[in-house]
């Protein structure tokens, strides 16, 4: 169950619930934050929908153009505006997965707060980066576009199923310099570092999403905030051992609480002795407008480092967004280091090659697809594409590379839905399109069609690209009745509505 359907389901919190729960932060206001009662007003507020462009695939404004011809209001998120991918406001019910261009990898949900800690990294084209709790993959997807698509980014999380919906996203919005891994992010091998920069968006109280799931406030305390402090602070230790000399380190929470938050930054610091230091995070030239607050440094009676007012907290009620923490780190260039890991070798298989070529030939492709990517066979089902320059560790073992393409355990075999979305805004043969509404939604639910013989006139019976005003989206199959046979795929029919 979602959260959104327990929300539905459970009661909402009252404004003096809320203020019962958090009262332990009272004190907090009038020293690193005002007005206690527009907090707690914003809090029982429905948050606004947020949703970012794929900057390698549309652009904010003809999104937003998108939006308005569905009747759906949208605005820019100003503090947002130089970011890379336009980020977009929309009403607190609307569900973009339910819609084409989201299943077309054109656009990303994502809360415009949660946004922050990639923009913070000082991300450039070239690093070695970790993301090491990644899912549900956003910031993963933030970071590997930031990067260009290319380089090496490796994506972590505990649990399987996560990786699953991780990899999910990756390969809708057709990111290829990703590697996806499974561990205990505490104990991630050493062996896979060095890296430039690393996130640890930490598993936390969640207290910061009030606004999307209020019955969570019958959870929240101090003691589950302690209960995450040990973890959370495993996840920073390891993250300073992995990031390189001179490198940086993003902490990061969706909570108000001190103790998964300047306190576990303090410990860490402590513990580094002078080989790690926290940098003022520089809103002001990378996001103007943003309206933030300092680090906490006194909490019911302990006095911290005065350096901990360098953390950003942002308040619900000062941007109306929901709450976050972040802490820029950097590891001293003197600070010890690790070598360079062992790549992960290549797998291939002597037909592999020509897989590749028969897609390109097929296609129309303007370019062998091996002179643009990096092939590697994953599993029996198929061929996986890599950014040419990904070298994933070999450890640990990456449970994907790259977007799955091409299935070759069917016959015929098949380009997968990713597959086509990546390559086929530039295939020029085989190609179909569906640029009537009802016929674009009609193929997202797997159902058949009957082009007109203008649009399958360039077409021969066969596998072919169905797109919608240029924009791929996935593969069918023209049988020589003239029929159209949808294959995408059902385990992305949450974006079938088609609005």
């Amino acid at each position: 169950m979602s959260a959104d359907d327990r929300q539905r389901r459970e009661p909402a919190a009252s404004p003096a619930e809320l203020a019962a729960a958090l009262a332990r932060y009272r004190p907090l206001f009038g020293d690193v934050v005002d007005d206690w009662d527009g907090f707690i007003d914003a809090l029982a507020r429905p948050l606004a929908t947020c949703i970012w462009s794929h900057p390698g695939r549309i652009d904010g404004a003809r999104l937003a153009g998108l939006l308005e011809e569905q009747g759906v209001p949208a605005a820019p998120v100003p503090w947002l505006a130089s970011t890379p991918g336009t980020a977009l406001l929309l009403p607190p019910a609307f569900k973009p997965g339910q819609h084409w261009w989201y299943c077309a990898g054109l656009a990303h949900a994502q809360e415009a707060v949660s946004q922050l800690p990639p923009l913070l990294m000082d991300l450039a084209p070239g690093q070695r980066v970790l993301d090491l709790c990644a899912a549900p993959g956003g910031k993963t997807a933030q970071i590997a576009l930031a990067l260009g698509n290319r380089g090496t980014v490796l994506a972590n999380d505990f649990a399987p199923e996560r990786i699953a919906a991780l990899q999910g996203n990756l390969d809708r919005l057709g990111v290829v310099n990703v590697s996806t891994t499974w561990a205990d992010g505490g104990n991630y091998p050493a062996a896979a570092g060095p890296f430039d920069r690393i996130l640890v968006d930490a598993p936390c109280s969640s207290e910061g999403t009030l606004r999307r799931n209020l019955s969570l406030v019958r959870k929240i305390g101090p003691e589950r905030s302690q209960r995450m402090a040990s973890r959370q602070r495993a996840l920073l230790r390891k993250a300073v051992q992995l990031c390189r000399p001179g490198g940086r380190i993003v902490y990061s929470t969706c909570t108000f609480a001190p103790e998964e938050n300047e306190l576990v930054v303090a410990d860490i610091l402590a513990e580094q002795d002078g080989r790690l230091r926290l940098m003022p995070a520089p809103v002001s030239s990378r996001l103007p407008g943003l309206v933030s607050g300092p680090g906490v440094t006194r909490w019911q009676g302990r006095t911290l480092p005065e350096e901990l007012a360098h953390c950003l907290r942002v308040w619900p009620h000062a941007n109306d967004t929901g709450g976050f923490f972040i802490a820029v780190l950097e590891k001293g260039a003197d600070a010890r280091g690790l070598p360079q890991p062992e790549a992960l070798a290549l797998r291939l298989e002597p037909d592999d090659a020509a897989w590749c070529t028969g897609v390109a030939e097929h296609y129309g492709l303007p370019e062998p697809v091996e002179a643009a990517y990096r092939i590697q066979r994953q599993s029996r089902r198929g061929l996986h594409l890599a950014a040419a320059d990904h070298a994933p560790p070999a450890a640990p073992a990456p449970q994907g590379s790259g977007v799955f393409f091409h299935r070759t355990n069917v016959r015929p075999p098949k380009l997968t839905t990713a597959g086509a979305q990546l390559l086929g805004a530039t295939a020029t043969r085989q190609v179909l399109d569906l640029d009537a509404p009802a016929e674009r939604d009609a193929h997202l639910r797997r159902e058949t069609l009957t082009p007109t013989p203008a649009q399958r006139a360039a077409c021969h019976p066969g596998q072919v690209i169905v797109r919608h005003r240029g924009w791929p989206l996935g593969v069918a199959v023209l049988h020589r009745s003239g029929d159209l046979e949808s294959l995408f795929p059902r385990k992305w029919s949450g974006c079938t509505a088609g609005g």
